[in-house]
């Protein structure tokens, strides 16, 4: 039911062309360990689009601000919205298709009186991966590893997902697409696209 609880890649099927799906190479690459993301099949002409895109409506933007506004405020919001299952949080900080991906199986579990019981305990090994102009605007991909425990437990407070002793290390790109009309550098971006693998290690 929880799908994305289950080990293994957990990928978005959007409407891009699988060529065109930023995430998926992005994906690609860091799981082969190819070097430079920005250098290899990401030209840096693209990064300078997004980049000027960007700037076009923030002069402030800095890749340093950036990162420092995922570590602070965009990765926490969405993550614990997503291990917690708090769809009014995640409403806010998607675009509708992995929305309505990740709300699913929240909505089917709170259908059986299941609630989540997870813990984000670290995250780390944050980069910028690369970028790309999409129709949606200006798309940065973003890389972390996170260390979390996933448990869903139903009314009686039984586990009946997950392992409330076992730590997940989960391998995270997420595509931010940011609002060219939200001129609030903190309300501008948005989870456009994600993939997750992840391995497991005991507490």
């Amino acid at each position: 039911m929880f799908h994305f609880l289950i080990p293994g890649v957990f990928d978005l099927k959007m409407k891009y062309d699988e060529s065109d799906n930023v995430v998926v190479r992005a994906s690609r690459l860091i799981t082969d360990k190819v070097g430079d993301l920005v250098g290899g099949i990401f030209s840096k002409t693209e990064m300078s689009e997004v980049l000027t895109e960007i700037i076009k409506v923030d002069q402030t933007f800095t890749k340093e601000a950036f990162l420092k506004q995922c570590e602070t405020d965009i990765i926490p919001n969405i993550l614990e919205a997503m291990i917690r299952g708090d769809l009014e949080i995640l409403k806010d900080w998607c675009f509708e298709a992995p929305y309505n991906v990740l709300a699913t199986p929240v909505k089917q579990g709170k259908a059986l009186g299941c609630h989540f019981d997870s813990k984000i305990l670290d995250i780390d090994n944050l980069d910028l991966a690369t970028g790309k102009v999409m129709e949606q605007g200006p798309v940065l991909v973003i890389s972390f590893t996170a260390q979390q425990i996933m448990v869903v437990r139903n009314a009686k407070g039984e586990v009946t997902e997950g392992d409330p002793n076992k730590v997940l290390k989960v391998i995270y790109v997420w595509a931010l697409c940011r609002d060219q009309e939200e001129f609030d550098p903190r309300a501008s971006w948005k989870l456009m696209d994600l993939s997750a693998s992840h391995s497991t290690q005991l507490l």
